[in-house]
Parts: C-alpha cells; sequence; structure tokens
C-alpha cells in the first residue's frame, strides 16, 4: 500500500505493523526535552519505542493517502507526511526531502511563521506527544510530556510563540519551547455555543478538532462534535465553531445536514474552505467571509473520518497559499493546488524515497495435525441428563453423547449438516435439537442411545433456537423466526421477528404462544406458565 495513514484510526496499526520509525537523522547530535533543555542524543534508531528495527523496506513512491499538508509563509516550501515520516520539497513539485525517518509516527506538520521550524505529533516517546523540528534538522524539542494523552492537529499562534492543538478531546495551547500548557475553553462555553445547549445545563461531550487562524488572530475556528462518535451516522455530528480569545465566547458558524469540518481560513481574511459530506461523498465548500455566502469548491476529494475515531483529525490538514490565491490539499492519492478564483485544481507532482524501519517479523510456524483423531478444542452446548449420568454435547457442529463424566463420546446421528442445541426428554429417552444447512433449519430429535435414525419433528423450515421439552414431556416450547433473519443477520445467530412456539414431542405443527421470548423453563409445580426472559421484559411468565 502507497499510502500514508489511509485509514487514519490505524496509526497504531501503522506502527506495529509497518512500524515507521521516525526518529531524528543520525547526524542529530542533541534532543530538547519539554523545558526545552538539551538531554544527551537518543538511539535514533529506537527512541522510546518498544520494538527495535530489524528490516528496512525501501521504495519510491508518487502517491500516498491522508496527507497534511502546509505551506510556507513565504510559499517557496510545502511540507507534508507520508507514512509517519515527514517531509519539505518546493510548492511546485519535485523531490521530497525527508526530515523525520524512523519507527515512530510522524504526522501533521505546521510550518512556523518564521518558517524555520515546524510542529507534529510523534510516538517517539512511546506515547504521542508534541515535537516540533528545524528545518535544518539540527534541533528537535519536546514540547508535552507523558505518554498517555493523544494529540492531533497542531497550529502555531500567529507570533509564533506557542501551538494549539487538540489533546484527548479538547483544544490546548503550550509554549512553542515547551511546558504545561492550558485548556483554551470552559465547559460552560462549549456547551452554550453548541446545538441547543444552554450555559452548563448539557453535559459536555464535545470534542474540539482541527483549529485554524485567519487574518484576526483574535479568532480561533475549529470543528465541534457533539456526541459520541457512531458508525452510519446520520450525519450533523461536526459544526464549525469560532473561539474569541478575548472573551471566551464560543459561536456556532456553520451546523449542517453532513457535518463541517476542518476549517481553513486564508490569510487575507476573505475566504473560509471546510469540508462536508455530500451525499456519499466528501467535498470541500468555500465561504465568501464578507458575504457569508458558501458554494461547493470542489469534490469529490479524500473521504473523511467522522463515522469514526478521526484520532487524525476529520480530515488532512490543508493550507491556502500566502497570496491567498489558491489552497493545497489531498485526495487520490495526489497533492493539489486549487485556484480560488477558476476553482481549477493542478496536481503538485511528488517523489518520495521511502525508508520504511520494521520492527521484528510477525511469522510463526503452527504445526496442524492430520491425524485420524485430534482433540477439540471448543465444546459447545453441554447438558447432563435428568438422572446426571449421561452429557450430550456439540463439537464441530455435530451432536455427542458420553457417560459423565468419564465416558467416551460416541456420535448420536451421521447428518452432514449442523447440529445444535441439544436438550434432554424428561425421561432421559429422547435429545431434541435444532439444526441448520444451506441456509434452512428445523427442529429433530434423536434416541439418546443413538438406536434410531433422526426424526424432524417441524414440517416447517425456520431459524429454530431455544428448544425446551415441558415436564411431563408431552410438548417442546421453542423460538421460532424466518430463515431469513439468520441468513441476513450481522452475526450470531440471532435475527428478527422471532415468536415462540409449542410443538408436540413426537412432532407436527408449531401452535402460536407469543412474539418474542427467550429461553423458555417451566417450574415443577406450576407447569400451567412459561417462564421466559429476555433484556426488554427481564424475567417474566405467560399461559400457554
Amino acid at each position: 500500500m502507497l499510502a500514508s495513514h489511509s485509514a487514519p484510526t490505524s496509526r497504531w496499526l501503522l506502527r506495529t505493523a509497518l512500524t515507521a520509525l521516525a526518529a531524528l537523522p543520525l547526524s542529530l547530535s542533541a534532543q530538547r526535552g519539554p523545558a526545552g533543555a538539551a538531554q544527551p542524543a537518543r538511539d535514533p534508531m529506537q527512541e522510546g519505542l518498544p520494538l527495535k528495527p530489524t528490516r528496512t523496506l525501501t521504495f519510491t513512491t508518487k502517491s500516498g493517502n491522508w496527507m497534511s499538508s502546509d505551506v510556507s509563509k513565504d510559499g517557496t516550501t510545502i511540507a507534508f507526511d507520508l507514512l509517519g515520516d515527514l517531509y519539505t520539497m518546493p510548492l511546485a513539485g519535485g523531490k521530497a526531502t525527508p526530515l523525520t525517518r524512523g519507527m515512530a509516527f510522524d504526522a501533521q506538520p505546521r510550518i512556523s511563521p518564521d518558517g524555520k521550524k515546524i510542529v507534529f505529533v510523534s510516538d517517539r516517546t512511546g506515547g504521542y506527544n508534541l515535537f516540533t523540528i528545524s528545518i535544518d534538522k539540527k534541533d528537535t524539542v519536546q514540547l508535552t510530556s507523558g505518554n498517555t494523552n493523544t494529540y492531533e492537529s497542531p497550529i502555531w499562534t500567529p507570533d509564533g510563540k506557542y501551538v494549539i492543538a487538540t489533546r484527548g478531546s479538547k483544544m490546548w495551547m503550550f509554549p512553542a519551547t515547551g511546558g504545561t500548557g492550558i485548556q483554551l475553553i470552559r465547559a460552560d462555553a462549549a456547551t452554550a455555543g453548541g446545538r441547543g445547549g444552554a450555559g452548563g445545563a448539557t453535559p459536555d461531550v464535545t470534542r474540539e478538532e482541527g483549529p485554524a487562524f485567519g487574518k484576526d488572530a483574535r479568532y480561533i475556528w475549529y470543528a465541534q462534535r457533539r456526541g459520541r462518535w457512531v458508525y452510519n451516522t446520520p450525519l450533523g455530528d461536526y459544526s464549525l465553531m469560532q473561539y474569541d480569545r478575548e472573551t471566551g465566547q464560543v459561536t456556532t458558524k456553520e451546523n449542517r445536514w453532513g457535518s463541517a469540518f476542518r476549517p481553513t481560513l486564508s490569510p487575507d481574511g476573505k475566504w473560509l474552505v471546510y469540508g462536508t459530506r455530500y451525499v456519499d461523498h466528501t467535498r470541500l465548500r468555500i465561504r465568501d467571509l464578507a458575504t457569508n455566502e458558501d458554494e461547493w469548491l470542489t469534490g469529490p476529494v479524500q473521504r473523511d473520518d467522522q463515522e469514526s475515531l478521526a484520532t487524525l483529525d476529520v480530515y488532512p490538514g490543508m493550507s491556502f497559499t500566502p497570496d491567498s490565491k489558491s489552497l493545497v490539499t489531498t485526495w487520490d492519492g495526489k497533492l493539489w493546488k486549487i485556484a480560488i478564483d477558476t476553482k481549477q485544481a493542478t496536481e503538485i507532482p511528488f517523489e518520495v524515497d521511502v525508508v520504511q524501519a520494521l520492527g521484528p517479523k510477525v511469522a510463526f510456524d503452527y504445526p496442524i495435525p492430520d491425524s485420524a483423531t485430534f482433540t477439540i478444542k471448543q465444546i459447545r452446548d453441554a447438558v447432563a441428563s435428568p438422572d446426571g449420568k449421561r452429557l450430550t454435547f456439540v463439537a464441530l457442529d455435530r451432536l455427542y453423547v458420553m457417560d459423565y463424566p468419564n465416558g467416551t463420546p460416541k456420535r448420536l446421528t451421521n447428518s452432514n449438516f449442523g447440529e445444535f442445541e441439544p436438550t434432554w426428554s424428561p425421561d432421559g429417552q429422547y435429545i431434541a435439537y435444532t439444526t441448520w444447512a444451506d441456509s434452512i433449519g428445523y427442529l429433530n430429535r434423536v434416541r439418546s442411545d443413538g438406536s434410531e435414525q433422526p426424526q424432524r419433528l417441524t414440517p416447517q423450515q425456520a431459524l429454530w433456537t431455544n428448544p425446551e421439552y415441558t415436564p411431563n414431556g408431552a410438548r417442546i416450547v421453542a423460538s421460532r423466526a424466518p430463515s431469513r433473519a439468520f441468513r441476513t443477520a450481522s452475526g450470531g445467530r440471532g435475527g428478527g421477528g422471532g415468536e415462540m412456539v409449542w410443538i408436540p414431542s413426537s412432532g407436527g405443527e408449531a401452535t402460536f404462544i407469543a412474539t418474542g421470548g427467550g429461553d423458555a423453563h417451566f417450574s415443577q409445580r406450576d407447569t400451567s406458565r412459561i417462564f421466559s426472559y429476555n433484556g426488554q421484559r427481564g424475567l417474566y411468565s405467560m399461559r400457554w
């Protein structure tokens, strides 16, 4: 896969499977700690990661996915990440120069206002932290400490004195030389600025992503997610917000179906670009900040990550050129420069020589015996006989019985389909069970000594589950659902449309008892009622 973290939530996977090392260049003589003081040089091939590189993968690529990019303030240089390493190259494109290499995961570079440093996220200490590296690669500073927090989307304040990033789920500000930092937005302000919130009345379950500055350093734009993330979201999870650094006020600037995320503002204060979902594609919209009118800028683009944890933000970092005439972003594995006036996109060609340090190869030989007999590792649906002297169970989807506890298992049928959920008749003479073959199921019974062929008890096929004999052995109660409930289920033997029924123990048509129902069981004192349990009703009973 010639891609930089194409699944944005899989950065831990990249670290362990691809294990992209990001250490400092071998020529680095010192690294500075959180307070900016020089520390003894670390091993650039190891850093704080538990894995040691044993292999190196090298190749050249002209494509990559989920690449965050930034343009220097003089408009000459672009910085971007690919496969957990940082690169720079001329804005016009060309051969990329590596800033970091190694097993650590380095991502989301942002160039300082003076063009001398890049701030980025890295796990080189064994956990995620914020770092800066000088463009000449002579100095690296660790801004934050500890290995238990997550950090995303760092940016510089316009004066270059601070770095703002998402720590955990909130925006924090840190000194550019390293330090403890402070959380920017109060919980009550975040709640009041969101959808439908009022003061502190609503619990703060917001997430603040992708901070961005425009022309006025007083305001920070960002994307705010309300509530928990969900798969298959109905969309509208993220809204664009604006934080006033002077008053602490939070204002909603965009709230739309499809969400609004990754705000990117032009240096001249005229334009806002952000991502949103349009039907099944991610697209970019542009807003004239003078009129607040929106229109489409381009799309489809890189798929957003709003249906997951968004651990590398909801969309890769974008950047305007210093003249505010173009936007640099990524899609289809390429970097693009979009002209704001014509909306025409021009590819920025790049070529990267990837040098990927890899940990030990994860490959083990496991013997698989092909002998006539072998030990079964999973036993299911084991049920003791009424007298406690025998045991029936399912192994490899086949029905067995044995004397308990030291008997030899004996298969009860010679059927070639799945057999499940055995239950004993009260006299111990029969075992009823469910079957499943070729998307069709039945309820069967067989002599517990295996002396006769199995008997099908139900003339109609269905998804049969939870069979249970009545105390007098005259009836069997079971759950029945359409066979399609299992064929279309996302997992397990579940499905909708189930109902509780009973049949004569010798077989016959089913009689409806109730909708739903679970594992039926009975009281020995009063067999006129059926007891059952499900998650909604709890334990309940009903008449026949």
